[in-house]
C-alpha cells in the first residue's frame, strides 16, 4: 500500500500550535490506530482531539516548571498507518516511524489504542542501548493478559508482551491506577514478576503530600534507569475522562495524575505516550483537555531539565 493511501492522518493543527518538526529537541507524533479495541472504537481520532485541546495552553508558562515547551517542540503530525492491515504489519510501521523520530528527538506519542505502546517500547529500547527499560504505566487495566479474547495480541496484552520480550525490566515496572475486574494471574502479574502496583483503591483519598510515599517508592524503584511513561487516559475516573473506550468507575483524579507527573519529572525519562482518548464519547472536551494538560506537564518538566543542562 502506498503511503498516500494510509487513512486517518488528519494534520489540521499542531500540539500547542508549535512549529512543524525540524531539528527541535522534542517531538510530538500521532499514532492514529484503534484496530484492536475491545469495547468502543474511536481512539484513532484521539491525536487530533488532544492537539485541538492543547491550543488553550499555547501561550502558557507552566506554573510548576516555569517554562513553555514551545521553543523546543516540533510536531511531526500523524504517522501514516495501514489501519486495515493485520496488527503485526501495523506495528512494524509504527516501530519504524517511531525509531526514525527517536533517533533525533525526545518523543511524545498521541494514541491511538494501547496496543501501539508495544511498538514504541521496541523502538525506545533499541534507541537506548538495548537494556530493558523501566516503565511507569498509568491505567485502569493491567494489560497483562496472555491473549486478547482468543487473539494472540491486542490493547490488553502489550504489558505481558513487553515483559516477555525483555523490552522492560519487571523489577523496574510500576503500574498506577489499576482497578478493573480480572483474574488474579493477570491482575497481579506485574507484582508477581517483581514490579509494583499502586491500585486505584490504594490511592483513594491521597493527594498532595499524601502521595509522597508513592512518589518516594517510585523514585527509589526506578533510580537512574532509562524510563518510559505510558498514560492510558482511562486511569482517570470517568468523571474526569468519559471519552475513552473502556471507562472504569473508581479511578484517579486529574490532580493526582498531575502531582505524580510533576514530582516524577526528575526521573530519566526517554519518552511518553498518551493513549485511548476517544473523542466521540467525550463531554465538553473533558478527556482531551486532561490528556493535553498531562502531555504539556510532561514536556514542561523535560524542557526545564533540558534548559538547565
Amino acid at each position: 500500500m502506498a503511503m498516500g493511501q494510509f487513512a486517518y492522518a488528519s494534520n489540521s493543527n499542531r500540539f500547542l500550535g508549535c512549529a512543524p518538526l525540524t531539528d527541535q529537541a522534542f517531538a510530538i507524533s500521532g499514532v492514529p490506530f484503534d484496530g484492536v479495541v475491545t469495547n468502543r472504537p474511536g481512539a484513532r481520532f484521539g491525536p487530533q482531539a488532544i492537539r485541538s485541546a492543547s491550543l488553550m495552553l499555547c501561550d502558557g508558562i507552566h506554573p510548576v516548571f516555569n517554562v513553555s515547551p514551545l521553543e523546543h517542540l516540533g510536531d511531526a503530525l500523524d504517522m501514516r498507518l495501514p489501519n486495515a492491515s493485520p496488527l503485526p504489519e501495523v506495528r512494524q510501521h509504527i516501530e519504524a516511524q517511531a525509531a526514525a523520530l527517536m533517533a533525533r528527538h525526545h518523543c511524545v506519542f498521541l494514541g491511538g489504542d494501547h496496543s501501539v505502546t508495544l511498538s514504541l517500547l521496541r523502538a525506545a529500547k533499541a534507541r537506548h542501548g538495548g537494556e530493558p527499560l523501566a516503565l511507569v504505566h498509568f491505567d485502569a487495566h493491567c494489560d497483562t493478559w496472555s491473549d486478547h479474547f482468543g487473539e494472540p495480541s491486542g490493547h490488553g496484552t502489550w504489558t505481558f508482551e513487553a515483559l516477555q520480550q525483555g523490552l522492560v525490566s519487571a523489577t523496574h515496572t510500576v503500574q498506577i491506577g489499576i482497578r478493573s475486574s480480572g483474574e488474579r494471574a493477570a491482575r497481579e502479574y506485574v507484582a508477581d514478576q517483581g514490579g509494583q502496583i499502586f491500585t486505584a483503591r490504594a490511592l483513594r483519598g491521597l493527594d498532595g503530600a499524601g502521595l509522597q510515599p508513592v512518589i518516594d517508592a517510585i523514585r527509589a524503584r526506578i533510580g537512574e534507569r532509562p524510563v518510559y511513561l505510558t498514560l492510558d487516559i482511562d486511569c482517570l475516573d470517568p468523571a474526569f475522562a468519559p471519552g475513552t473506550g473502556t471507562p472504569e468507575p473508581g479511578g484517579m483524579t486529574s490532580s493526582q495524575v498531575l502531582t505524580l507527573l510533576e514530582e516524577l519529572a526528575p526521573l530519566n525519562w526517554v519518552g511518553m505516550d498518551c493513549v485511548e482518548v476517544a473523542p466521540a464519547y467525550d463531554h465538553a472536551e473533558l478527556t482531551s483537555n486532561a490528556a493535553a494538560t498531562f502531555v504539556w506537564t510532561y514536556l514542561s518538566g523535560q524542557v526545564a531539565k533540558h534548559e538547565g543542562a
